[in-house]
């Protein structure tokens, strides 16, 4: 396990996800291209929520927690932008927290579950990056129907 490389990765991941979705203001929380899809503070809290979930997931012995209509519910109240990013500041805060803190040893045991099943616990992060930046670029996209211009995540 190389534990620095893994901080980095989520720091990274969190700093990319901030700068390119830094446009985004409170009066956009509600912004939704079209009915039936996440408002931009959903998406933001969904991001936050799947950090949650990878984490639970990889310490429980039952692996991850399948309930989607539960974690759903829990997203679509998410009505601010500003209380969406607290969220995901915690969310990786706690797993930075965790990275820290824990041996090796115990980072490396196998996942349960179908969802990364037998895979390290290490294996989180790589799906957090991932899915991180698929709702990076969704609200990349989010922005320029609202006339913003995203930020480049990179610079």
């Amino acid at each position: 396990m190389d534990r620095e490389r893994l901080t980095n990765a989520i720091k990274l991941t969190k700093m990319f996800f901030d700068r390119s979705t830094s446009k985004l203001e409170e009066a956009d929380s509600a912004f939704v291209p079209k009915e039936g899809m996440f408002t931009a503070a959903q998406q933001v809290a969904h991001v936050a929520q799947t950090i949650d979930w990878f984490m639970g997931g990889a310490f429980s012995e039952t692996g991850m927690d399948m309930d989607f209509a539960k974690h759903t519910a829990k997203t679509n109240a998410c009505t601010s932008l500003t209380k969406a990013r607290a969220w995901h500041e915690k969310s990786n805060s706690a797993l930075l927290k965790k990275l820290a803190e824990l041996s090796e040893e115990e980072w490396n045991k196998p996942i349960a579950g179908p969802v990364m099943g037998g895979f390290p616990r290490t294996s989180i992060v790589g799906g957090i990056e991932e899915h991180t930046s698929h709702h990076r670029g969704a609200l990349a996209v989010y922005q320029r129907l609202i006339g913003k211009v995203p930020e480049m995540p990179y610079a």
